[in-house]
């Protein structure tokens, strides 16, 4: 826990058939404050309560505190949430020392897949999978608190 380092792109092309695991999330907001976050997490049987920070002038770096939570918890705490939920399937593609989160959103996210590497510094290379595309690192359109106010689907 503490400073999160994260580099976003869109996803162009195959990945599925390149991800060594799965798991379907669903997720809410208690607070979606821009600067501030409380997100409830229900990734399979598994429930979590995270708070992120600010992101900084790159969009690369913020503070992030997580807990595993009991799923009857996560589920109890869901109820709180405000309106709009994010629902997707998360994919693990290992492409060098690095492991790459590709999201693939539903419902009113439907169409997007976004891929999300996590670094030790924001100057760390990495070795990009063939189905990255644009970078869209800092942009709030794609931060999941924006998109469940704003999905996708209505851009």
């Amino acid at each position: 826990m503490g400073q999160e380092i994260e580099r976003k792109f869109l996803v162009e092309g195959e990945y599925k058939a390149q991800a060594y695991a799965h798991s379907r999330i669903v997720q809410g907001y208690i607070c979606s404050a821009r600067g501030r976050t409380v997100r409830v997490r229900i990734r399979g049987t598994q429930g979590y309560l995270t708070i992120k920070g600010a992101s900084d002038a790159t969009g690369m770096s913020r503070y992030e505190w997580e807990k595993e939570i009991p799923l009857d918890e996560a589920q109890e705490l869901m109820k709180l949430c405000e309106p709009g939920v994010i629902d997707k399937t998360r994919y693990l593609v290992q492409s060098g020392n690095h492991v790459f989160e590709v999201d693939e959103f539903y419902g009113d996210n439907a169409g997007l897949v976004i891929a999300e590497v996590e670094l030790a510094s924001e100057d760390e290379t990495f070795e990009k999978p063939d189905f990255i595309g644009q970078e869209v690192t800092g942009d709030i359109r794609y931060y999941n608190s924006q998109l469940m106010k704003h999905p996708y689907t209505q851009w």
